[in-house]
């Protein structure tokens, strides 16, 4: 009942939010917000777009709220997770808003009505589920680069061993992948076809990615370049040490996986095998349980 009760507040203040932006309809977005609105709209799913139109209006309202230093940190964050669903810190913004009203209005009446647990869980929804997504997104964009990142190098050191040239081959070998190291790499040509060189345009590169196997690649790609090794030898040393790096992360999760999977069987598993054993000896002794209760 209080979870229904809790969701018709919900609908109550997204109804209130709703009025206010028909009543201001009338009012004309900045530039920016407009265009932030459009951005990623083909792959923004239709609750998050919805949410995204309710909320831009007082999207400047959160981010002068949040303060610079906090307005650079999400969106270095919203940087590493790769924009997922068209995010920017302008619809950021907005959805804080929409959900922060929500959660927080909701969690209100909850904690008048004397329902701490549903409040507290309203709260952190008002404060955090945002973020949720933005983490996610980020371990599992990390994940795709680190998987994707050696057969790369490995393709990419044939194709340049062939006799294309880097700058090429790059651009070749990118048009075979899909994801986001494909959109990375990209992204890096494109600021070298701007006029960036090559070194500034991976240094770049690696700023946006919070992965140890793309700095990896950078530096050693930059070393070899300063060094004049051959940039295949250097490709194909970069892509060994990355499949040894990731064995010696595997063998360390398999180590690690071991002490929790011990603690969670004797914590849960144990316990209740020796409650159903000693329930299923008591029930098959035949006692009498009403004279033990007297009932």
């Amino acid at each position: 009942m209080e979870i229904l009760l809790a969701l018709v507040v919900g609908l109550g203040v997204y109804g209130a939010f709703h009025g206010i932006r028909m009543y201001r309809a009338d009012a004309k977005l900045p530039g920016d917000l407009a265009l932030a609105l459009e951005v990623g709209s083909t792959r923004t799913g239709a609750v998050d777009s919805l949410v995204d139109r309710l909320g831009m209006r007082y999207a400047p309202a959160v981010l002068r709220l949040m303060g610079p230093k906090r307005v650079n940190q999400v969106r270095r964050k919203i940087d590493l997770a790769g924009n997922p669903g068209g995010l920017t810190i302008d619809r950021y913004a907005a959805r804080r808003a929409v959900y922060g009203a929500l959660g927080g209005v909701g969690g209100l009446i909850m904690l008048m009505k004397g329902s701490l647990l549903v409040a507290l869980m309203l709260f952190a929804f008002a404060a955090f589920w945002t973020e949720v997504g933005i983490w996610s997104a980020v371990r599992i964009r990390k994940d795709q680069i680190e998987r994707t990142l050696p057969d790369f190098l490995d393709v990419l050191a044939v194709v340049v061993s062939a006799g294309l040239g880097f700058r090429q081959a790059l651009d070749r070998v990118a048009d075979h992948y899909e994801g986001p190291w494909s959109d990375e790499i990209r992204i890096t040509l494109r600021q070298m076809d701007m006029g960036m060189s090559r070194r500034q345009a991976f240094t770049e590169l690696r700023k946006r990615n919070d992965s140890e196997q793309v700095a990896m690649f950078v530096t050693a790609l930059q070393q070899g370049e300063e060094l004049g090794a051959p940039i295949v030898d250097t490709l194909v040393a970069i892509a060994n040490d990355m499949r040894r790096t990731d064995a010696q992360n595997a063998r360390r999760k398999a180590a690690r996986a071991v002490p929790k999977a011990t603690l969670m069987i004797t914590t849960f598993m144990v316990p209740a095998t020796m409650i159903l054993l000693g329930a299923g000896l008591l029930l098959g002794s035949g006692t009498d349980f009403g004279s033990i209760t007297g009932g």
